[in-house]
């Protein structure tokens, strides 16, 4: 398949969109492979180690065209941008560690078998199905052994031990019950179970027979075989086996997304039919036309209180299923309460993972919590319990943030632009969300509180430009790699937002990250995105939960609606990114190396 050529980045895209970019080192008059050899080996000089993680190796396909196996490929760079600051000489043997955390965004835990889903859109909806959906939690175990291993060493540039994980929503894929479980379980520690109703058969779609779907185990053909997908009989039984996950060795905190709150992430909850089908028997194999169901995905995104009516007549095949009571959906306060619930703590705590007691009655899913000494997060709640795929703030939460920032900045500026200082202790402040700024724009009331003002992404980017102690913004949602300098009216009011691909669509990373001062009245952000530790190839009859996890990567990659574009370009992967030094103000006055408007 040729949108899967663009899949893994050659030395020559490489080295033009850094060059596009601005932000690689400066490679002199080497012919391409020498100066990306060069900034691999540059990258190595400057890091304490780069095992485990992309620095390293890259997963890269075998095969030029169609259907691909996988198999290591030269790690991706350091590529340092100075949109924000620019980068002294001598920096990396002044600097010191401030934090260093791991990011874990849309690990999607999904009950495959579940009545309430619909996988026959998907040729106009790709996110409604996926061939590897049905190894994610052994996918997600995978990703959690990577993060793992790689605590032992710490941040690969600092050497700093990990302070702690944060999941940044859509944590579950349809608010199941069963969901909420697998994923708690997943990041805990314990044995799984990964299927509901009859728990010795698989009962989803990928073994209807309906050519719609890949059919592992039929030699049938199908819309997934007819792209070079193989037959693996066998396949499903081996999904289906309860495994043991070793569960996250650090503090972690959750994160509420959109798919953690409605019907697919995109449907209003409390519908009454859907709810009922939860735990139903009845489960749509097949469309009764394509028609339909391209109707269908139109009101979805125009009129989803219709989509309930319309849902009888889009059913074609119909199959009986087990009924499983596990499926009922959650509500925020289930969510959070699950949390709470000291038997869900982990290895590592905290108990509640940032919830605070308290908040499974009122139902406030945001807090903050202290990343490092000197480090504050700020973990938002940017999903609309109104449903829909996009996000946005409540006024009283945007009201919490803004008194949480002035509460930690000595010097901050009005929304006129006044600067204005009081005397508080100064902290660095991260923010955590599971939209992006540009995926908050439903402004539709809150049912739980229809008279409250909601605000938008630019909103929320134009009140963190106020605080220079804000570094950066770190969010999910968009399955994609893509790191934005948020310029404000000058340096000192901007900050980096850090949006990272899902584990469920390829690349199916997660991203370290690292604060750092570097004395000289500057600031690094050092972002490293890591793989899965399960091998890039595995045999086809290896049922092990890590070869089902090497699976799992090379049925996403191979995806028929695999989007390139979710890779992101290589200013978006494994970066430094530079920031002034709030607190280094009156250094920097006097630097050699001053913020001027010819870097600005």
């Amino acid at each position: 398949m040729t949108q899967h050529g663009q899949n893994g980045w050659s030395r020559r895209k490489f080295l033009g969109a850094a060059g596009a970019a601005g932000a690689l080192w400066a490679v002199g008059t080497a012919g391409p492979a020498q100066a990306v050899d060069r900034a691999v080996r540059r990258t190595a000089a400057r890091a304490v180690t780069t095992a485990g993680t992309t620095l390293e190796a890259v997963a890269t396909r075998v095969s030029a065209t169609g259907y691909t196996r996988l198999t290591a490929g030269p790690g991706w760079p350091l590529v340092v941008r100075t949109d924000l600051a620019p980068a002294g000489a001598g920096r990396d043997d002044a600097r010191t560690p401030l934090a260093s955390f791991v990011q874990l965004t849309d690990v999607h835990v999904i009950d495959t078998e579940s009545p309430v889903r619909f996988e026959y859109v998907h040729p106009f909806n790709g996110s409604a199905h996926r061939p590897q959906e049905t190894l994610g939690t052994q996918g997600t175990s995978a990703l959690i052994r990577r993060i793992n291993s790689l605590a032992r060493t710490g941040g690969p540039f600092t050497g700093r031990p990990f302070d702690c994980l944060v999941s940044t929503g859509d944590n579950t894929d349809n608010y199941e019950q069963v969901e909420l479980d697998w994923f708690l379980t997943s990041y805990n520690g314990g044995t799984i179970t990964p299927t509901t109703g009859d728990l010795t058969r698989y009962e989803g779609v990928q073994s209807s027979g309906v050519p719609l779907y890949w059919n592992p185990a039929s030699p049938s053909p199908d819309l997934y075989k007819d792209k070079g997908f193989p037959q693996l009989p066998g396949l499903l039984d081996a999904a289906i086996r309860p495994f043991t996950t070793e569960g996250i060795d650090l503090p972690w905190y959750s994160v509420f997304g959109n798919h953690d709150n409605s019907v697919q992430g995109t449907l209003p909850p409390g519908i009454p039919f859907f709810d009922d089908a939860f735990t139903g028997n009845q489960k749509i194999m097949g469309p009764s036309s394509m028609a339909a169901a391209q109707k269908l995905v139109s009101a979805m995104e125009t009129d989803p209180q219709a989509v309930a009516g319309m849902v009888p007549e889009t059913a074609g095949l119909v199959r009986t299923v087990t009924p499983d009571a596990r499926r009922r959906p959650f509500t925020p306060r289930e969510y959070i309460r699950a949390h709470l619930d000291p038997a869900n703590a982990g290895r590592h705590g905290p108990v509640g993972h940032g919830f605070t007691p308290g908040s499974d009655v009122s139902g406030i899913a945001y807090y903050t919590f202290e990343i490092a000494p000197g480090v504050v997060g700020i973990t938002m709640d940017s999903t609309n319990r109104i449903g829909f795929t996009e996000g946005s703030l409540g006024e009283a939460q945007l009201r919490w943030i803004e008194r949480t920032l002035v509460a930690g900045s000595s010097r901050y500026f009005d929304a006129a632009g006044n600067e204005t200082r009081h005397s508080v202790s100064d902290t660095y402040f991260v923010l955590f969300s599971h939209h992006t700024s540009t995926t908050m724009n439903n402004l539709l009331p809150d049912p739980e509180n229809l008279l409250e003002a909601r605000h938008s992404g630019a909103e929320l980017v134009a009140l963190l430009q106020r605080f220079p102690n804000v570094l950066a913004w770190v969010n999910g949602h968009s399955h994609q790699n893509l790191i934005t300098a948020r310029r404000g009216p000058d340096p000192e009011r901007s900050f980096w937002e850090i949006n990272t691909a899902s584990h469920i669509d390829y690349p199916q990373h997660a991203r370290l990250l690292e604060v750092v001062d570097n004395a000289d009245g500057t600031l690094s952000l050092f972002t490293t995105l890591v793989e899965a530790e399960s091998p890039y190839q595995a045999s086809y009859t290896d049922g092990s939960p890590q070869g089902l996890a090497s699976l799992y990567r090379e049925l996403a990659f191979n995806d028929i609606h695999a989007d390139p574009e979710r890779m992101g370009a290589p200013a978006d992967h494994n970066t430094e990114l530079l920031v002034p030094n709030p607190l280094g103000a009156r250094a920097m006055a006097t630097a050699p190396r001053s913020l001027t408007a010819d870097w600005w």
